[in-house]
């Protein structure tokens, strides 16, 4: 079994399942199924996949324990996949560190491009697909830029992070991000004094770096949840400043 293209389905309606089992394996998955939680604990805990796809609503252990118990074993790419699209449940599923939270009924070309791009920003999984051809960078999404002192790290008013090593500290304390948390932090560190647009900030948490990139509502909201959840965590939230309008910044200094 390819160890670099394994991929498990959680999902307890059969032929749901298998539509998204055709999707993955299509991408070059070797792909594992299951239909219970328990069950995809149990695969993840054995197969380390790089990527598990993740129902919310199944009878027993729901979606979201499910996720908790497959996130202290694993900090590899979840998507979770639910017909309950509200914003209590997408929150609940991105603090719970799901990387993205697609809406049943989905469309298979909507969820291979998720899939892509979750792969995407993943570090050291599997190679990034080309970009399309024709498609222009959009402004302020060049690669990341070098970091602000020779050790490597990049920092801003007691908030540390080595790109390389994904380590974050705060004050000296090593903070623990999910990836999303981690790739946000780092782009409004790439420079702090400047103001990065939403739509900007959604393409980098999906790996893609390119003006015609159609960013939704859904998008916004995740966006919104993952600020919300780093602001917690490398607090205070003043830290990370609202820019009406447009997007967030890293405030000069805070108290």
């Amino acid at each position: 079994m390819n160890t670099d293209r394994i991929a498990v389905v959680i999902e307890d309606d059969a032929d749901v399942r298998e539509v998204i089992a055709a999707i993955l394996i299509e991408a070059g998955f070797e792909v594992l199924l299951a239909g219970t939680g328990a069950e995809g604990v149990e695969l993840v805990r054995l197969h380390a996949p790089t990527l598990t796809t993740l129902d919310v609503n199944m009878p027993g252990m729901d979606g979201f324990e499910t996720l908790k118990r497959i996130r202290l074993l694993s900090t590899r790419s979840i998507i979770m996949i639910s017909a309950r699209f509200d914003e209590v449940d997408v929150v609940r599923g991105l603090s719970a560190g799901a990387d993205d939270f697609v809406a049943k009924p989905f469309r298979t070309g909507e969820l291979r491009a998720r899939i892509d791009a979750v792969l995407r920003r993943a570090p050291n999984e599997v190679e990034p697909l080309a970009a399309a051809p024709g498609l222009q960078a959009a402004p302020g999404l060049q690669p990341n830029s070098a970091p602000n002192d020779s050790s490597g790290w990049l920092h801003h008013d007691g908030v540390r992070l080595d790109s390389a090593r994904r380590v974050v500290e705060v004050a000296g304390a090593s903070v623990l991000l999910t990836r999303s948390e981690f790739d946000l932090l780092a782009r409004l560190l790439q420079p702090v004094d400047r103001v990065h647009s939403k739509s900007e900030l959604i393409l980098e948490l999906r790996g893609e770096r390119y003006a015609t990139a159609l960013v939704t509502e859904a998008d916004k909201r995740s966006l919104e949840v993952h600020v919300a959840n780093l602001r917690r965590k490398i607090g205070p939230a003043e830290r990370i400043e609202t820019v009406r309008g447009v997007g967030y910044r890293l405030a000069s200094t805070t108290a």
